[in-house]
């Protein structure tokens, strides 16, 4: 019998505990774009910066669900750039509804450091960003 190929360990940022993050950013992609979009379209006037920033905050989570779904290592850069991106709004906002309150009369995405999403919004980034550091290494 002729002997077969060792079968090859496919890897990719979307895979092992990538899987975790895609899902993850999945669901927070789809929750933060309808209720920003909804609010939009419905509220704009009562707080727009609110509602600009969680659009923005659903457009980068689409982004790097889409990295992390794709893979390689280009990918891999534009998942690393766009979490970074996520984790600094994520610290700015929650640190001016905290400071300022008055800025922001309805909250965001990432308001209290994402305390109405169970503080995920500031933990799945720095997840995020501790993955695409190990998987760049595996490569």
């Amino acid at each position: 019998m002729p002997e077969t190929a060792p079968a090859v360990q496919q890897t990719g940022i979307g895979r092992g505990p990538g899987r975790l993050l895609l899902s993850l950013y999945g669901v927070f992609t789809v929750a933060a774009l309808s209720r920003s979009i909804v609010q939009i379209i419905m509220q704009f006037s009562e707080a727009p910066l609110a509602y600009v920033l969680s659009l923005v905050a659903g457009i980068v989570y689409a982004v790097i669900t889409v990295a992390l779904w794709r893979g390689g290592e280009a990918a891999r850069k534009v998942a690393l750039v766009s979490c970074s991106a996520e984790l600094l709004g994520v610290l700015l906002v929650g640190t001016l509804t905290i400071v300022d309150t008055s800025a922001f009369p309805d909250q965001t995405v990432w308001s209290d450091y994402g305390m109405g999403y169970l503080f995920l919004p500031v933990v799945v980034p720095i997840s995020g960003l501790l993955w695409l550091r190990r998987s760049g290494r595996q490569q």
